[in-house]
């Protein structure tokens, strides 16, 4: 099978199309997951001419088997529990896995946070949620969540590329959902694209500098 996508940047860009209907909206703002989902969402955030910010979650990986999530955690202590995984886990590994990411979601937040105050949605912005692809749906979830704690008006998840079983489990909990490319079966979203190299925190303040990335809660 093809890569459906060149890059990450290709993929924003295939996705700004399908979000045509909120370009130039002062109401609207872009949100990349950190790392992999910034550089699709500045792509986004570019073509609609709308505001860009980040969301940093965490997925809570099984010991064993760190692609598997049990859940996600992110600012504000929002936390996303899969159930049926949890349960097959002793609490020592649970609290083991927790404490490492919070302390990489704190350091995350001080990156690309510095010198701006935390995100705030509130009373009229629509958060676009923006990913790389999605596989478990944990990490979005955590993130609909947090946006959600965050008093937006609406919620949209936008993705490049995801799986039918987490795209229907997520859609219940948002205001709008696109995805261009829905396979089946889903494999792994790297196998989507031809470059998908782990971005850096580098490039993540570089694409949050170049886009003149402020405060998101005046329109």
């Amino acid at each position: 099978m093809g890569a459906t996508y060149r890059d990450r940047a290709a993929a924003g860009a295939a996705l700004a199309g399908a979000l045509a209907r909120y370009a130039k909206r002062p109401d609207v703002v872009v949100l990349g997951l950190v790392r992999g989902g910034v550089p699709v969402a500045a792509e986004v955030a570019a073509q609609l001419e709308v505001a860009l910010d980040v969301l940093v979650i965490r997925k809570l990986g099984v010991p064993w088997a760190p692609e598997v999530a049990f859940g996600a955690v992110g600012p504000g202590g929002v936390a996303v529990h899969n159930d049926d995984v949890i349960r097959r886990l002793e609490p020592r590994d649970i609290d083991a896995v927790v404490a490492r990411e919070e302390a990489e979601l704190r350091r995350r937040e001080a990156i690309y946070r510095a010198g701006r105050p935390p995100l705030v949605l509130r009373p009229s912005k629509i958060a676009v949620i923006v990913d790389d692809g999605l596989a478990t749906g944990a990490t979005a979830r955590a993130a609909v969540a947090v946006a959600r704690a965050l008093d937006a008006a609406a919620v949209v998840l936008a993705v490049p590329v995801g799986s039918a079983r987490a795209l229907e489990a997520l859609a219940p909990l948002v205001d709008g959902l696109v995805c261009p490319v829905r396979p089946s079966p889903f494999g792994a979203v790297s196998e989507y694209y031809e470059d998908f190299h782990q971005v850096t925190d580098g490039e993540v303040a570089a694409a949050l500098d170049s886009a003149g990335v402020r405060p998101t809660g005046t329109v």
